[in-house]
């Protein structure tokens, strides 16, 4: 059953939580920092990957290396295949190995929790680094991925052509105490209603809101009459 949360005259689909992250609204879990390594590396794997393939990956690597050290000076042909499935093996496989070293060398095998410090790290953007803001530090950020930017624009609460202006434009339309939903809320929504190719408009709860703003399929039409 969905729940419609307000949030500055607009409405937010809540479907379920982002199944790579495994994490519910609530209290904050302080055992999430403890695993904010292992976040970071998957996220970075997630990378134009189904999250199902992702966590089947991230378990195997870690049933062989589980520690920046361990990842940072296991062999490169080990690392891209425990990696393969995740799609582009090689290079991902050279991310998280530098990526370990530098956490492992630079940061005693602690991962940094600031925007600034994340985004100097091999295959970590500003997505991936408030991925693990959000999830492993608890921080007020948007992590705006290819389902955020989407539906932000297609709704119309932003009007941007890159994920970092629409990342801004959410900061200023919604409360700073909504922020960590806001990603979790949309992926979800995202694969299972507004998708990129025929939405699924008859059976979105906002869908009044943004009839004049996208193309909906006639079929979509006649039944939301």
């Amino acid at each position: 059953m969905y729940t419609v949360i307000k949030g500055t005259e607009l409405l937010l689909e809540v479907i379920q939580p982002n199944s790579l992250s495994e994490i519910h609204f609530g209290e904050y879990d302080p055992e999430r920092k403890k695993n904010a390594f292992k976040t970071l590396i998957a996220t970075i794997l997630s990378a134009r990957s189904k999250d199902e393939t992702t966590i089947k990956v991230v378990d195997g690597l870690w049933n062989k290396y589980s520690t920046p050290e361990e990842i940072a000076y296991a062999p490169l042909e080990n690392l891209e295949k425990l990696v393969y499935s995740s799609g582009t093996y090689h290079q991902k496989a050279i991310r998280i190995k530098e990526t370990s070293k530098i956490i492992h060398e630079n940061f005693h095998n602690q991962v940094p929790d600031t925007l600034e410090e994340l985004v100097k790290l091999p295959g970590v953007g500003r997505k991936v680094a408030n991925c693990v803001l959000n999830i492993s530090f608890n921080k007020d950020v948007i992590p705006v991925d290819t389902h955020v930017h989407r539906i932000s624009n297609r709704v119309g609460w932003v009007k941007t052509n890159n994920p970092e202006k629409t990342e801004k434009g959410l900061e200023k339309l919604f409360p700073q105490s909504s922020w960590k939903m806001i990603n979790y809320t949309l992926v979800s929504f995202g694969k299972k209603i507004c998708k990129p190719i025929n939405p699924l408009c008859s059976e979105c709860p906002i869908n009044k809101k943004c009839l004049k703003l996208i193309k909906i399929p006639r079929k979509s039409k006649k039944a939301l009459k």
